[in-house]
């Protein structure tokens, strides 16, 4: 009788901590998603910032290029910021 007891409990706690491990794996996930896609959006719009600079001929290729460096890396930041 205590044996059966025992293994109640034991298995009462192996589903709590399962779940709570899928819980925050699945939020995990969804931070990764999120972090994702800042990442994809940021790279289009350095893209964007590149062909605009390079349109307006304001600026060397160079210098646009760095614009479009920074466009990225502000990004890598977001998506880090949301990840961690």
């Amino acid at each position: 009788m205590k044996t059966h007891r025992t293994f109640g409990w034991l298995a009462m706690i192996f589903l709590l901590v399962a779940n709570g491990a899928s819980w925050a794996a699945t939020e995990r996930a969804e931070k990764r998603r999120a972090a994702r896609d800042v990442r994809q959006e940021t790279r289009q719009d350095a893209r964007e910032t590149k062909q605009d600079c390079r349109a307006a001929d304001i600026q060397s290729n160079p210098r646009c290029r760095q614009d479009k460096r920074q466009t990225k890396q502000e990004g890598r930041q977001k998506a880090r910021d949301i990840k961690y």
